[in-house]
Formats: structure tokens, C-alpha cells, sequence
């Protein structure tokens, strides 16, 4: 991590904080978008950890990435990337351009290292995000290490939940000659019956539909791309179990575990606690490592784990290694922490990977 991107963000924090939440976020992304690729770059930009790993099939050039939902509409893809990331991960895009739920929408409780939002997929639809991606710089990159793109998709507000299908179909259609990786959003808590989906009826449904079309699409396009669902939080041992099955039965590679969660207990009495929407930060920490030491244990040794919630130092992200992740995410640690988090991230799992290869107790 540079001085430079270190004390770049220690005088914007309070800045970006003293606005109401979605405005620093519009902000900052605009910022990214605007400065990335320019020497201004410098004021975020770091040397990547190398800690690759081959996961899916795809190789990792480190093991942090960037968690689904800061870069919803893909325009700042190289900014990101500056930040030492291994793998980017960006939407949830939809088939159409939709202005989510009602403004205001998201809010801080910094006491707990943590946001609430509501946001509800907004974004400015499948052909802009696709045309963005395209353009990003780092993609066409043929040489060295090149980043991991994961590109994530949802469902419209407007698409009736019985039709749900449809849209992750269009989505995938679109998405797929230009992602590394896709992951399959069916846990926001923001828009109206999307967990539903993670029933075992409906996740069955979805993914046998999704497994059909993934096959159509690796004959015409010559290449198989991995497919990643994104589950929540919130789910029992019971419910756990199910969707490892069902992961398994219809040949997904991998997992994201977790997303937000609607559980107010370790933020009770807080501002903005009571608040509707998805909980992120650190109090989901240990429901996300439950969540993810289950899944490890019902999916067995070899089966792909993305583990996001809750990092916000180096030990977070081990936690999640230890818990059974292979590669973990961050988004709400890099609001409170800034860019210097995803190199300390990566050096601590890179350090504890090491210690227990060498049998030195180090974590």
C-alpha cells in the first residue's frame, strides 16, 4: 500500500462521512471513474499481494476480491483494480435500467463498522453495463496476471417472482462471453421476494434452467464459464444443507456466501438500527462464517467458496479462510478502512497460508 493512497484516504474519510451515505458512495465512484487510468490514480492505487490460487478453474491472482454492489453499473473496473484486488466482482445487473427503492436508502452505523441499505438493484440495465465492461482497460490486458472479473445478476422489481427465471436467462445470455466468472444473485433482502428463490422448490427450478442454458451457451461460445450463487446470512443448518445439495445436484462451481443480513441483534439501540434493508460490516462477521463453516461441511473439500462479511482487518479475512472459504470478498470494510485493507487482507491470508505450511502457529 502506497503512502500516498494511505493518506489520500485518511483526508478524504471524513469528508466522504459528513455526507449522507449514497451521496459519498456516488461521489467516490464518480471520482473513480473519472481519475482511473490518469497519473491522479496514484492518490489509490497499490502493488498487488501475488498469493495466486487456482479456484473453478480460473486462476486467482491473490485471494481478496471486491464484493457485488459497490460497482453496480461496472464503470470503474480499472480504479479497482489499482487497489491490488485479485478479482472484482460487479453489479447486480439487471435485464432493464431500474432507480431502485426510494431514496433515502442508506445509511451508516459507524459505532458497529456498519451500513443498512435498501438500495433495491439499481442500475442502468444490461446494455450499459455490458458496454462498460468492455471498455475497462484491465480486461484487455493479455499479458502477466491478468484480474478475475466476476459479473453478477438479478432480477427486475417489476418481474413477477414466477418469472424470475427470465430475467437471471437474459442476464446470463448477456454477461456470459464477457465474464470470468458469473454469480447468480438470490439473496438480496431488497427486492420483494427474491430469497423465496432460495427455497428448494424455486432454487431447483432456477438452477436447472440456469445449468440448461450454461451448457447452450458453452457450445456456441466455445468456453465454459463458471457459475457462483449468492446466498444469505439468514439461513438454518436445515436450509444450509438443501442448498449445498442443490448446488451439487445441477453442477454450479462455486458458492458466495453471504450477503446481507435482515438480523438487527448486534446492532440493537444503534441510529438508523430499525432501519429496512440488508445489515453489512462487521456484525456480520460471524452469522457469514457460520454460514460458510456449514456450507464447507455439506459441500465437502474441493467445492469453490467466495467468503464475504464482515472484514475488516487482515484476522477478518483469515477468519474466513479458517471457516472454509478459499477466496474471500470485501465492500463495507473498504467504506471504513479504505483501499489500505485489501493489502492487508491479502498479506495476512498469504501469511497464515504460509504458517501453517511451515507449521508455525502464526493466527
Amino acid at each position: 500500500m502506497s503512502l500516498l493512497s494511505f493518506a489520500a484516504y485518511a483526508v478524504a474519510r471524513p469528508f466522504l462521512f459528513g455526507l449522507d451515505a449514497e451521496a459519498a458512495h456516488e461521489l467516490t465512484m464518480a471520482s473513480l471513474a473519472r481519475t482511473q487510468g490518469t497519473p491522479l490514480s496514484l492518490a489509490y492505487c497499490s502493488s498487488r499481494v501475488d498469493d495466486p490460487i487456482k479456484l473453478a478453474g480460473l486462476p486467482f491472482p491473490n485471494r481478496i476480491g471486491l464484493a457485488a454492489g459497490l460497482d453496480k453499473n461496472a464503470h470503474c473496473i480499472d480504479g479497482l483494480a489499482a487497489m491490488g484486488f485479485g478479482f472484482i466482482e460487479v453489479g447486480t445487473v439487471t435485464p432493464k435500467a431500474q432507480s431502485g427503492n426510494p431514496k433515502p436508502r442508506m445509511f451508516r452505523l459507524p459505532e458497529a463498522n456498519a451500513l443498512i441499505n435498501r438500495l433495491g438493484f439499481n442500475n442502468d440495465g444490461l446494455a450499459a453495463f455490458l458496454a462498460n465492461v468492455a471498455q475497462s482497460r484491465v480486461r484487455k490486458q493479455a499479458s502477466g496476471s491478468p484480474l478475475i472479473l466476476g459479473l453478477n445478476i438479478g432480477k427486475n422489481a417489476s418481474t413477477p417472482i414466477e418469472n424470475a427465471v427470465d430475467d437471471y436467462l437474459i442476464c446470463l445470455d448477456g454477461v456470459y462471453p464477457h465474464a470470468d466468472y458469473v454469480t447468480v444473485n438470490i439473496s438480496s433482502p431488497n427486492t420483494k421476494n427474491l430469497r423465496a428463490l432460495q427455497s428448494d422448490e424455486a432454487l431447483d427450478a432456477l438452477l436447472a434452467r440456469i445449468a440448461e442454458r450454461r451448457e447452450l451457451l458453452a457450445r456456441q461460445h466455445g468456453k465454459r464459464v463458471p457459475i457462483f450463487v449468492k446466498i444469505a446470512p439468514d439461513l438454518d443448518a436445515a436450509q444450509v444443507e438443501v442448498i449445498a445439495a442443490t448446488l451439487k445436484r445441477h453442477a454450479m462451481d462455486g458458492v458466495v456466501a453471504t450477503n446481507t443480513t435482515l438480523g438487527r441483534e448486534a446492532v440493537k439501540g444503534m441510529r438508523h438500527a430499525d432501519e429496512t434493508g440488508g445489515l453489512s460490516g462487521a456484525p456480520v462477521l460471524e452469522a457469514s462464517n457460520r454460514v460458510i463453516t456449514q456450507l464447507r461441511a455439506a459441500l465437502g473439500q474441493g467445492f469453490p467458496i467466495i467468503g464475504v462479511g464482515g472484514v475488516m482487518s487482515g484476522a477478518d479475512a483469515v477468519s474466513k479462510i479458517s471457516a472454509g472459504a478459499d477466496v474471500v470478498q470485501i465492500y463495507t470494510g473498504l467504506i471504513y478502512k479504505g483501499p489500505a485493507l485489501v493489502n492487508e487482507a491479502a498479506l495476512a491470508i498469504k501469511k497464515a497460508a504460509t504458517a501453517i505450511s511451515t507449521g508455525i502457529n502464526r493466527y
